[in-house]
């Protein structure tokens, strides 16, 4: 497939620098917005809840979510009712466990019950995506994010854990999986094959975008140029002696 606007998988952009994404919402393709407390650390962001506002107040018809990062449950309860408080696009993240490995079961029944939509976050295994499925509330909305990119970075496919996961949720109809930390834009057909609803999709992965559908032969002959043209730029020379070729 090389028009996007067929797809049936759902772009969200993945990413915590706010003029980029006040950028990419400007782009029909994409269809919502993540975030987590790693990307927003690395974007030097120090104040959690303004940063949040600010992003809600340039995106308010499109989903975003922000992700909770107390380490106990009544702490993730507390901080997931206050998130979610804050506009009604907005999902929340809650990590599958605490750090200490206990499933946040409690957490992600209260917050659902509760009427809160929640994004069950760094998650690996069918297990746990079975697990989640018995702590929602099948009559509020929710999302899987199941870290497909990271599964392959182990050397195991994912393509098989995303295809099983999605018939795990088909009669679900308010739950949608998430292909969650891709590794190349590929992984966009890749969920589109399997049926996952959607894919997030960090902000330099997007910007290839343009090239899906590109012509082979010509991307072959702009890469030639372009290792020409660094060579020449960098001044490189290579000394070399007269020889003659064997005829």
């Amino acid at each position: 497939m090389t028009d996007l606007t067929k797809l049936n998988v759902k772009i969200f952009a993945d990413g915590a620098d706010l003029e980029g994404i006040k950028a990419l919402y400007g782009d029909p393709l994409i269809k919502g917005f993540t975030t987590n407390p790693t990307l927003m650390h690395a974007a030097g962001i120090t104040d959690y809840k303004k940063f949040a506002l600010e992003l809600l107040a340039a995106i308010s018809d499109r989903p975003v979510s922000f992700e909770v990062f107390a380490d106990d449950f009544d702490g993730m309860i507390a901080q997931g009712l206050e998130i979610g408080s804050w506009a009604p696009n907005v999902n929340v993240k809650i990590p599958v466990t605490d750090t200490s490995g206990n499933f946040t079961g409690d957490v992600i029944s209260a917050l659902s019950r509760a009427g809160v939509h929640v994004n069950v976050t760094a998650v690996f295994t069918l297990a746990q995506v079975a697990d989640i499925l018995e702590a929602l509330d099948n009559s509020v909305p929710a999302y899987i994010s199941i870290f497909a990119g990271r599964i392959a970075d182990t050397g195991e496919d994912p393509l098989p854990v995303m295809k099983e996961a999605v018939s795990l949720i088909e009669h679900l109809p308010k739950t949608e999986l998430i292909w969650a930390s891709p590794r190349e834009l590929l992984n966009v057909f890749h969920a589109e094959q399997v049926g996952c609803q959607i894919i997030t999709v960090t902000h330099d992965i997007l910007k290839k975008l343009p090239g899906v559908g590109k012509d082979l032969a010509e991307f072959s002959l702009q890469t030639v140029r372009m290792f020409h043209d660094d060579a020449q730029a960098a001044g490189f020379s290579i000394p070399v002696a007269a020889r003659q070729v064997a005829e």
